[in-house]
Protein backbone atom coordinates (compact mmCIF):
# COMPACT_ATOMS: atom_id res chain seq x y z
CA UNK A 1 0.00 0.00 0.00
CA UNK A 2 2.85 2.35 0.84
CA UNK A 3 4.46 1.75 -2.58
CA UNK A 4 1.20 2.63 -4.30
CA UNK A 5 0.94 5.87 -2.33
CA UNK A 6 4.56 6.75 -3.09
CA UNK A 7 4.06 5.94 -6.77
CA UNK A 8 0.95 8.14 -6.87
CA UNK A 9 2.83 11.00 -5.20
CA UNK A 10 5.70 10.56 -7.65
CA UNK A 11 3.23 10.70 -10.52
CA UNK A 12 1.79 13.96 -9.17
CA UNK A 13 5.22 15.47 -8.88
CA UNK A 14 6.14 14.44 -12.41
CA UNK A 15 2.84 15.77 -13.74
CA UNK A 16 3.57 19.25 -12.50
CA UNK A 17 3.87 18.94 -8.79
CA UNK A 18 1.69 19.70 -5.86
CA UNK A 19 1.01 23.39 -5.43
CA UNK A 20 -0.01 25.43 -2.41
CA UNK A 21 -3.58 25.25 -3.76
CA UNK A 22 -3.50 21.45 -3.31
CA UNK A 23 -2.01 21.37 0.19
CA UNK A 24 -4.16 21.52 3.29
CA UNK A 25 -3.06 24.40 5.48
CA UNK A 26 -2.47 24.16 9.21
CA UNK A 27 -3.91 27.18 11.06
CA UNK A 28 -1.64 26.73 14.09
CA UNK A 29 1.46 26.69 11.88
CA UNK A 30 0.09 29.68 9.97
CA UNK A 31 -0.43 31.58 13.21
CA UNK A 32 3.25 31.08 14.08
CA UNK A 33 4.34 32.16 10.60
CA UNK A 34 2.12 35.25 10.73
CA UNK A 35 4.66 36.89 13.01
CA UNK A 36 6.58 37.89 9.88
CA UNK A 37 3.40 39.47 8.47
CA UNK A 38 2.16 41.41 11.49
CA UNK A 39 4.19 44.58 10.96
CA UNK A 40 2.18 45.38 7.83
CA UNK A 41 -0.91 43.15 7.95
CA UNK A 42 -1.36 42.71 11.71
CA UNK A 43 -1.60 39.43 13.60
CA UNK A 44 -5.31 39.20 12.84
CA UNK A 45 -5.02 40.43 9.25
CA UNK A 46 -6.07 44.03 9.94
CA UNK A 47 -3.50 46.16 8.11
CA UNK A 48 -1.25 48.34 10.23
CA UNK A 49 -0.10 50.66 7.44
CA UNK A 50 -2.21 52.38 4.75
CA UNK A 51 -0.44 50.81 1.79
CA UNK A 52 -1.00 47.22 2.98
CA UNK A 53 -4.33 45.42 2.54
CA UNK A 54 -6.39 43.76 5.23
CA UNK A 55 -5.99 40.02 4.71
CA UNK A 56 -7.97 38.57 7.62
CA UNK A 57 -11.05 36.79 6.31
CA UNK A 58 -9.89 36.69 2.69
CA UNK A 59 -10.61 33.42 0.84
CA UNK A 60 -7.77 30.93 1.38
CA UNK A 61 -7.52 30.41 -2.38
CA UNK A 62 -7.03 34.16 -2.91
CA UNK A 63 -4.30 34.41 -0.27
CA UNK A 64 -2.56 31.35 -1.70
CA UNK A 65 -2.71 32.70 -5.24
CA UNK A 66 -1.30 36.10 -4.24
CA UNK A 67 1.53 34.71 -2.09
CA UNK A 68 2.44 32.25 -4.84
CA UNK A 69 2.44 35.05 -7.43
CA UNK A 70 4.73 37.19 -5.25
CA UNK A 71 7.02 34.21 -4.64
CA UNK A 72 7.19 33.21 -8.29
CA UNK A 73 7.56 36.77 -9.61
CA UNK A 74 4.30 36.96 -11.58
CA UNK A 75 3.22 39.73 -9.20
CA UNK A 76 5.80 42.16 -7.90
CA UNK A 77 6.01 44.39 -4.86
CA UNK A 78 9.17 45.76 -3.30
CA UNK A 79 8.44 44.13 0.10
CA UNK A 80 6.13 41.20 -0.63
CA UNK A 81 8.33 39.77 -3.38
CA UNK A 82 11.21 39.52 -0.92
CA UNK A 83 9.12 38.11 1.93
CA UNK A 84 7.28 35.56 -0.21
CA UNK A 85 10.37 34.38 -2.09
CA UNK A 86 11.39 32.18 0.85
CA UNK A 87 7.95 30.63 1.46
CA UNK A 88 7.32 26.98 0.69
CA UNK A 89 3.99 25.74 -0.67
CA UNK A 90 3.20 24.37 2.81
CA UNK A 91 3.96 27.71 4.47
CA UNK A 92 1.76 29.50 1.94
CA UNK A 93 -1.06 27.03 2.65
CA UNK A 94 -0.57 27.50 6.41
CA UNK A 95 -0.68 31.31 6.18
CA UNK A 96 -3.78 31.10 4.00
CA UNK A 97 -5.45 28.80 6.54
CA UNK A 98 -4.61 31.19 9.39
CA UNK A 99 -5.76 34.41 7.80
CA UNK A 100 -8.80 33.01 5.97
CA UNK A 101 -10.10 31.60 9.26
CA UNK A 102 -10.76 35.06 10.70
CA UNK A 103 -14.30 36.42 10.88
CA UNK A 104 -15.05 39.69 9.12
CA UNK A 105 -18.01 41.91 9.90
CA UNK A 106 -18.84 45.17 8.18
CA UNK A 107 -21.20 48.10 8.47
CA UNK A 108 -22.31 50.05 5.42
CA UNK A 109 -23.73 53.43 6.41
CA UNK A 110 -24.08 54.91 2.90
CA UNK A 111 -27.00 54.25 0.55
CA UNK A 112 -26.30 50.87 -1.15
CA UNK A 113 -27.73 52.29 -4.37
CA UNK A 114 -24.57 54.41 -4.61
CA UNK A 115 -22.21 51.42 -4.58
CA UNK A 116 -19.85 51.27 -7.59
CA UNK A 117 -21.84 49.29 -10.14
CA UNK A 118 -18.82 47.78 -11.91
CA UNK A 119 -17.52 46.35 -8.61
CA UNK A 120 -20.44 44.84 -6.72
CA UNK A 121 -20.74 41.57 -8.65
CA UNK A 122 -17.31 40.48 -7.40
CA UNK A 123 -16.63 42.65 -4.33
CA UNK A 124 -20.18 43.18 -3.07
CA UNK A 125 -21.96 46.35 -2.03
CA UNK A 126 -20.47 45.77 1.42
CA UNK A 127 -16.93 45.15 0.16
CA UNK A 128 -16.94 41.43 0.94
CA UNK A 129 -15.91 39.06 -1.82
CA UNK A 130 -18.67 37.44 -3.83
CA UNK A 131 -16.35 35.09 -5.72
CA UNK A 132 -13.23 33.22 -4.59
CA UNK A 133 -10.87 35.13 -6.89
CA UNK A 134 -11.90 38.54 -5.54
CA UNK A 135 -10.48 40.11 -2.38
CA UNK A 136 -12.50 41.90 0.26
CA UNK A 137 -12.33 45.67 -0.20
CA UNK A 138 -14.29 46.72 2.89
CA UNK A 139 -12.37 49.15 5.03
CA UNK A 140 -9.26 49.23 2.87
CA UNK A 141 -7.69 52.66 2.74
CA UNK A 142 -8.64 54.69 -0.29
CA UNK A 143 -4.93 55.11 -1.10
CA UNK A 144 -4.51 51.31 -1.29
CA UNK A 145 -7.55 50.79 -3.53
CA UNK A 146 -6.64 53.78 -5.69
CA UNK A 147 -3.08 52.46 -6.13
CA UNK A 148 -4.23 48.96 -7.06
CA UNK A 149 -6.82 50.15 -9.58
CA UNK A 150 -4.26 52.40 -11.24
CA UNK A 151 -1.80 49.48 -11.34
CA UNK A 152 -4.44 47.41 -13.18
CA UNK A 153 -5.17 50.35 -15.50
CA UNK A 154 -1.51 50.81 -16.47
CA UNK A 155 -0.72 47.10 -16.73
CA UNK A 156 1.69 47.12 -13.80
CA UNK A 157 -0.66 44.57 -12.28
CA UNK A 158 -2.72 42.25 -14.48
CA UNK A 159 -5.85 40.19 -14.02
CA UNK A 160 -8.31 38.72 -16.52
CA UNK A 161 -11.22 40.79 -15.22
CA UNK A 162 -9.69 43.72 -13.34
CA UNK A 163 -7.37 44.87 -16.11
CA UNK A 164 -10.29 45.39 -18.50
CA UNK A 165 -12.47 47.11 -15.90
CA UNK A 166 -9.73 49.46 -14.68
CA UNK A 167 -8.66 50.35 -18.22
CA UNK A 168 -11.87 52.31 -18.68
CA UNK A 169 -11.88 54.10 -15.31
CA UNK A 170 -10.95 57.76 -14.98
CA UNK A 171 -9.01 59.04 -11.98
CA UNK A 172 -12.26 60.45 -10.59
CA UNK A 173 -14.06 57.10 -10.97
CA UNK A 174 -11.15 55.29 -9.32
CA UNK A 175 -11.28 57.74 -6.41
CA UNK A 176 -15.05 57.22 -6.06
CA UNK A 177 -14.61 53.44 -5.89
CA UNK A 178 -11.77 53.81 -3.39
CA UNK A 179 -13.77 56.22 -1.24
CA UNK A 180 -16.86 53.95 -1.27
CA UNK A 181 -15.05 50.89 0.02
CA UNK A 182 -12.78 52.83 2.39
CA UNK A 183 -15.86 54.27 4.14
CA UNK A 184 -17.16 50.83 5.13
CA UNK A 185 -16.45 50.03 8.77
CA UNK A 186 -14.75 46.65 9.20
CA UNK A 187 -13.97 44.42 12.15
CA UNK A 188 -11.74 41.37 11.88
CA UNK A 189 -11.89 38.85 14.71
CA UNK A 190 -9.56 35.99 15.44
CA UNK A 191 -11.34 32.64 15.53
CA UNK A 192 -9.56 30.05 17.65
Amino acid sequence: MRRIALAALGGLLLAGGVSAQDIEGDRAAGRKLSGQCRTCHGADGFAQIPIAPHIGGEPASYIRAQLTAFRDGTREHEMMSIVARALTDQQIADLAAWYSGHMVSVEVTADPANAPEACVACHGVDGLHQIEDAPNLAGETNIYIDTQLKAFRTGKRTHDIMSAIAADLSDEEIRAVADWYAAIAITIETVE
